[in-house]
């Protein structure tokens, strides 16, 4: 049987060669994504084990170290939660970023299609994230003191 498709005759295993296909490239991506960092893994062993890569060990290497300082505490201390508030916003701003980008990209054919709601719908959504950082910053949670 034929099916119309796209303004062309095509019959049905094509479209099942293009699914498959498709498949493929993921799998070919997926394999290389494993293979790379696993061979420059196994290239620098071999390399170790005839002496080609330089083995120097130090004491200094070898110590725990955050942020380029020894650890001058136990492991449940307590830190400043402003640390953690400070990440929250980052990440609730840097995701609302994302949303804008696909939008960005694509309003030359939406503001055709739908005309100005989509430049007024993006607006309320830019105007809300405007309201949440007057908000945040209002409450204090944006200044270091």
């Amino acid at each position: 049987m034929l099916y119309f498709s796209h303004c062309q005759w095509r019959h049905p295993t094509s479209m099942l060669d293009d699914y498959f296909r498709q498949y493929g490239l993921i799998a070919i991506f997926t394999a290389l994504a494993v293979a790379v960092p696993t061979g420059m893994l196994l290239v620098s062993w071999v390399f170790s084990l005839l002496k080609i890569r330089p083995n120097k060990p130090n004491p200094v290497k070898s110590a725990i170290y955050e942020c380029g300082f020894e650890t001058m505490s136990g492991t449940w201390n307590q830190f400043n939660f402003r640390y953690y508030a400070f990440a929250l916003i980052f990440v609730i701003f840097d995701i609302e970023v994302v949303f804008l980008f696909p939008w960005a990209a694509t309003f030359g054919v939406m503001s055709k299609e739908f005309g100005a709601f989509v430049l007024i719908e993006m607006a309320v959504f830019v105007g809300i994230l405007v309201v949440g950082w007057l908000y945040a910053w209002r409450k204090g949670s944006l200044e270091w003191s």
